[in-house]
């Protein structure tokens, strides 16, 4: 049976790893190059970098920090999002170090482009990030360069429909640092069901990644917080999800 992961989430902001709550409010955590160097030791199946400023300040991605990651010589495979904008940045993202890259502005402005950076670098190394909410039964796709909602059409889709990216990252953003906040509905209500979703934002405790873990359509949870503080977090979670559809607990010393 296919191993389902965890996800280990470094927020960026202005270079440094934040907490982020609510995708309005943030707290500093320290360089995410030592964050990136735990969830390696922890046992993280996979590494996420999410640099949440570089498209808003119309910047590419920050090869710079990738370089850096990629010099720690980590075992954990790095996936990266942040400024990609073409198929060229994606590309100087993959050769920086990361396995895979994940698209957000670009999949709501050019959703065409996606296509593009799939038949660059493979469709199987995309990730198409969508923050959702879900209002009176319908979910809603945030927009956070503008900080407005709209209802989540078919026509938004599309990327994932032509294999343009080979997951979704649904973003529970309401709930991003609220502890056991990740809206299940996100997922129970996303439309299709041949997409491998990765759910995120707010997700804590064991028996809510237990749960999600569930879904056939989930393929990985992913935890940003809840993994920034507590020596080996990622095994002792590990240790509380019941399922065996995740690699069993791991511990290299330490408490």
């Amino acid at each position: 049976m296919l191993k389902k992961r965890l996800v280990g989430v470094i927020t960026v902001r202005d270079g440094w790893a934040v907490q982020s709550f609510g995708y309005r409010r943030y707290l500093p955590l320290g360089h995410p190059q030592f964050l990136a160097q735990n969830l390696d030791r922890w046992g993280a199946d996979e590494i996420l970098v999410l640099c949440i400023d570089r498209s808003r300040r119309s910047l590419g991605p920050d090869l710079q920090l990738l370089r850096c990651l990629g010099s720690l010589g980590l075992s954990t495979p790095l996936t990266y999002g942040g400024g990609i904008r073409t198929a060229a940045d994606a590309a100087a993202v993959i050769q920086a170090g990361a396995e895979r890259v994940c698209v957000d502005a670009v999949l709501r402005a050019a959703p065409g482009i996606v296509g593009e950076i799939s038949a660059l670098v493979g469709a199987q190394a995309v990730i198409g990030v969508l923050p959702l909410s879900c209002v009176a039964g319908e979910l809603q796709w945030l927009d956070y360069l503008s900080g407005r909602s709209a209802p989540l059409a078919a026509a938004d889709l599309m990327p994932f429909e032509r294999h343009g990216a080979s997951e979704a990252l649904i973003v529970d953003w309401r709930n991003e640092g609220r502890p056991g906040g990740f809206d299940p509905d996100l997922v129970r209500q996303f439309p299709l069901h041949g997409v491998p979703l990765i759910a995120f934002g707010g997700v804590s405790e064991a028996g809510q990644v237990e749960t999600l873990l569930g879904h056939e359509c989930v393929a990985a949870v992913g935890i940003g917080n809840f993994l920034a503080y507590r020596e080996h977090a990622v095994q002792k979670l590990r240790q509380r999800v019941a399922a065996n559809s995740i690699r069993a607990a791991v511990f290299s010393g330490g408490d």
